[in-house]
């Protein structure tokens, strides 16, 4: 071997050495018998070098898994005495191979039991354990080649490069294990027997490994081989030794997880429980080991979810005697599901809610409650009050891994809460009502935590107790009277002071989500808009409750509609400064970010929009909105055409953007032109257009400045339909200037909106601008690009996909004559793009629409006055277009979008026919089909 290259396999070695070493692992890959090199090297342990060793691994695996049907009997021979050498040489070697290596080795021994095993191998198994008996080291390869060949069988991890692959393997697979249990399951159980009783009290390593060996195979092999009092008593006694008892743990899951009839399974399940609570272990101490009882608790949970699928399928079945057997047993292990569900650790509390869920889902199916389920349900429910509670190391400020996780488990106790409230109703509002008052009271002198979760739990109840349409405050009295209770009491006990951002953040969270309370009771809302408009909400110390403030605020005034009306000009007041549009250079730090401020702008938008005054007066009021943005604008688009360092022209342009962009969002309050006009606003609007397109001839920071003016003429087109026309010739001649892939695209949807919108009223600009934009795109198209550039290659299929839209736009709008108007040999290139999208371009989506485009023209041009040379056009190319693109490879009907091109391909020669009629169909006859050889009884 060149043991220079060796040198390179070192992790610490430098890069060119390494680089090295992946060229000559790359060449051994393919050479003819470097294989046998490595084996040797294993066989006869040649080198001492760890990753060299690895390394040979590496190459023999390469060869067996896809290089193996090419050796030679002898050479296959070869690999399987090699490994066994291998294996005999661990027993006696001074030092243990590395765990990497024995790893390594077993996924080799492990790929060449699936290939030789039902051929030329059959007695792989026996062969090694003749090799490793008793041994510890050997025992050790023998364990890890059992989980090797497992994750070759079962794992469902393994990704399948195709559909076929996936069936062959699965296929295979079950072959293999059909064949094992037949011939040597019943012998490996026995080895696993006599190797836990071995080395249970001496080598827990081994024995952990022994175990989890048996929770691997146990899921597909007779459980009776396991499920004996043997295997069991075993595992039990395992359960009280402190190295042993977490492997236990699982391996008992994985019996108790096996599919198997119900009424067994109960028993199983039962058995095991008893010797399990005689040994102690039922009762849980908040003191004992955590990572076992996280074990543990998942234990416990597939313990109960088994009896309660064995609980279903027995009613399912009518065999009620037996189902009430096994709900008794399910009943019993509910305290037990408590004191686990109640642990402070929240994994052992995360893993017995599944059963807790489950335990839930079936009182609700019983026609009524005994007072012990009322008991066990109300204790649900305070443990999920309880383990709904932030900790002390909970970090607001900033959020890791650990808070992400609380968050996950958060999100199942509100699963459960849910479920509880299907199951009682009245229980849950009653208690939550408990917990609130109770904290709300002296909210002054409680914990954070508990008033963040007594806002909480009242917040959640919105979606436990669902109602259509936020109706919680009418319907059903008792509901609506404690509502309506708590939330009066939310909004007048002043713990929108409190001093704790989560509990800031659950008041607004709550008074938006139960904003129906304020139609009910009005006399509440300044005293809110108050809470959200100072140091409270918006002027909050902390950005990260003024950014959510400002997105809820802006919901909460468009849910009170005409209630704001007597605070409308005091709001706008008092959101004025907050409104500013800070430029780069003052160095000043706003209250709020740019993306914050636009719910602020839209929220000012919709109080001039929806209050009742007159058109002047919300004239008068849009304008003084919109007019310091236009004035800044105009004195920073100045500064920008000026600025000479790169980071402060960025600077400028994000400014000029974020003031366009805030211009906009006023608009989201109108629906219409016509509430535009009512409002009397359309003037302001104009100005605003003047304004913001100079612009676009900015020779500099062109992608930012185009996207913000471009955004604001899609909303203007909403807004002020036909008034926009005069602006887009050229404001479409400013965007199509040196632009990019990425700026058509961008481009191409406006033109579309327009072409949609005013149709026929666009013609004689659309028929001007039509070869302009196409000779933009195809000059992108044809832009060379690297090989390998992904995303260079996407921007393309992109571009390439928005430029048949626009033409899908023009045809379906009724204005072919756009196209038609272009002089013959424009038509015909456009048609020619047509053709090859439809064909060429292994793309579904542009496909569908070349078809949709290709259906149209025939429709409209297809008949016996259509344009002179169109019918030729047809039959030479739009025909065959149809017949070529689903023969391609790339034509994959697997492909849900690659259907609906198929579809509008038949669409596109339904429409021929219909044009053409009889003269299509003999033209396929005598023509076209036999150009492509088919048989004449197929054509026929």
């Amino acid at each position: 071997m060149d043991e220079q290259a060796l040198l390179g396999l070192n992790p610490n070695a430098d890069a060119d050495f390494r680089q090295r070493a992946l060229a000559y692992f790359e060449q051994l890959k393919i050479s003819q018998d470097a294989w046998q090199v490595c084996a040797e090297a294993l066989a006869q342990s040649i080198y001492s070098d760890d990753h060299i060793k690895f390394f040979c691994f590496q190459v023999l695996e390469h060869q067996v898994k896809f290089k193996y049907s090419e050796l030679t009997e002898v050479q296959q021979q070869l690999i399987r005495e090699t490994l066994i050498t291998w294996l005999q040489a661990q027993m006696l070697n001074p030092q243990p191979e590395k765990t990497f290596i024995r790893n390594k080795a077993a996924q080799v021994f492990a790929l060449l039991f699936v290939t030789e095993y039902l051929t030329k191998w059959p007695k792989f198994f026996f062969d090694i354990l003749s090799v490793v008996d008793l041994n510890p080291r050997g025992v050790d390869m023998y364990l890890r080649i059992l989980m090797a060949v497992d994750a070759e069988l079962v794992d469902r991890d393994v990704v399948h490069t195709s559909e076929a692959s996936y069936y062959f393997e699965a296929r295979r697979n079950t072959l293999l294990k059909d064949t094992m249990r037949e011939q040597c399951i019943p012998s490996l159980v026995e080895s696993w027997y006599q190797i836990l009783q071995n080395y249970q009290y001496n080598n827990s390593e081994l024995t952990c490994q022994c175990l989890e060996v048996v929770g691997a195979y146990v899921s597909w092999i007779d459980l009776s081989l396991i499920a004996n009092e043997r295997f069991i008593n075993m595992l039990l006694g395992h359960m009280s030794v402190e190295v042993l008892r977490e492997e236990a743990c699982d391996c008992l899951f994985e019996i108790v997880n096996k599919g198997m009839d119900p009424i067994d399974k109960t028993k199983l399940v039962e058995s095991l429980c008893q010797v399990l609570q005689s040994a102690g272990l039922f009762s849980i101490d908040q003191e004992d080991d955590v990572d076992f009882l996280a074990r543990f608790s998942k234990l416990v949970n597939g313990m109960g979810q088994a009896l309660i699928a064995s609980w279903t399928k027995l009613i399912k079945s009518g065999d009620m005697k037996s189902a009430q057997d096994t709900l008794q047993a399910i009943e019993a292990k509910v305290a037990l599901m408590l004191q686990l569900l109640i642990h402070e650790d929240d994994d052992i509390s995360s893993n017995i809610i599944g059963f807790c869920y489950d335990y839930l889902h079936i009182l609700k199916q019983l026609s009524a409650l005994s007072d012990q389920q009322k008991a066990n349900v109300e204790a649900i429910m305070l443990a999920v009050m309880k383990k709904l509670t932030y900790d002390e190391e909970y970090n607001f400020e900033n959020e890791g891994e650990d808070e992400a996780m609380f968050v996950e488990y958060r999100k199942q106790l509100k699963l459960l809460l849910d479920r509880l409230a299907q199951v009682s109703p009245e229980l849950l509002l009653a208690s939550v009502r408990r917990v609130f008052n109770t904290t709300l009271q002296n909210w002054q002198t409680t914990r954070f935590m508990e008033v963040e979760v007594a806002i909480r739990l009242l917040y959640m109840l919105a979606e436990a107790l669902p109602v259509s349409h936020g109706a919680h405050f009418s319907g059903d009295v008792t509901k609506a009277t404690a509502l309506q209770d708590m939330m009066r009491t939310l909004v007048t006990s002043g713990v929108s002071a409190y001093q704790h951002t989560s509990v800031t953040l659950e008041f607004f969270e709550t008074v938006v989500r139960y904003e129906k309370f304020f139609a009910v009771e009005p006399q509440h809302i300044p005293a809110v808009l108050m809470a959200f408009l100072d140091h409270r909400g918006l002027r909050h110390t902390s950005p990260k409750v003024r950014s959510r403030t400002a997105y809820l605020f802006s919901r909460f005034v468009k849910s009170l509609n005409k209630q704001m009306n007597p605070f409308i000009e005091d709001v706008l007041n008092r959101i004025q400064d907050l409104m500013e549009l800070s430029p780069p250079e003052n160095g000043y730090q706003a209250l709020l970010s740019s993306d914050d401020q636009l719910f602020i702008y839209e929220t000012a938008g919709v109080l001039i929009v929806n209050s009742e005054y007159s058109a002047e007066r919300k004239q008068v009021l849009m304008r003084n909105l919109l007019t310091p943005l236009m004035e800044k604008f105009k004195v920073l688009l100045e500064k920008l055409m000026m600025a000479q360092d790169e980071d402060r022209q960025m600077a400028l342009a994000d400014c000029l953007n974020h003031a366009v962009g805030f211009a906009s969002r006023t608009s989201k309050a109108f629906s219409n032109k016509q509430t535009v006009k009512q409002c009397g606003c359309s003037e302001v609007y104009l100005d605003c257009l003047q304004t913001f397109l100079p612009a676009l001839s900015c020779p500099l920071q062109k992608e930012v400045l185009r996207s913000g003016v471009r955004t604001f003429l899609h909303r203007m087109i909403i807004c002020l339909e036909e008034e926009v026309l005069p602006f887009i010739p050229s404001a479409s001649e400013h965007m199509l200037k040196d632009c990019e892939a990425k700026d058509l695209q961008e481009f191409i949807p406006l033109i579309n909106q327009i072409t949609a919108k005013f149709k026929t009223q666009v013609s004689p600009f659309l028929q001007q601008m039509f070869m302009p934009l196409l000779h933009a795109i195809f000059e992108v198209l044809l832009l060379p690009a690297e090989e390998n550039d992904q995303s260079a290659a996407l921007e393309k299929q992109m571009l390439r996909r928005s430029y048949f839209a626009f033409l899908q736009t023009v045809t379906g709008s009724g204005m072919s004559e756009v196209i038609a108007n272009q002089g013959a040999e424009n038509v015909e290139r456009v048609l020619f793009t047509v053709i090859q999208g439809a064909v060429d371009y292994p793309d579904p989506i542009a496909q569908k629409t070349c078809f949709i485009i290709l259906s149209k023209l025939v429709e409209l041009w297809g008949g016996k006055d259509g344009p002179v040379g169109f019918a030729d056009f047809v039959y030479k190319h739009i025909v065959p277009a149809c017949f070529l693109a689903p023969l391609k490879q790339t034509f994959d009907l697997a492909d849900a979008q690659t259907v609906l091109a198929l579809s509008e391909c038949a669409v596109t020669l339904k429409t021929i026919h219909l044009k053409r009629g009889p003269e299509c169909i003999q033209y396929l006859q005598q023509e076209y089909l036999p150009s492509l050889q088919v048989a004449p009884e197929i054509i026929q």
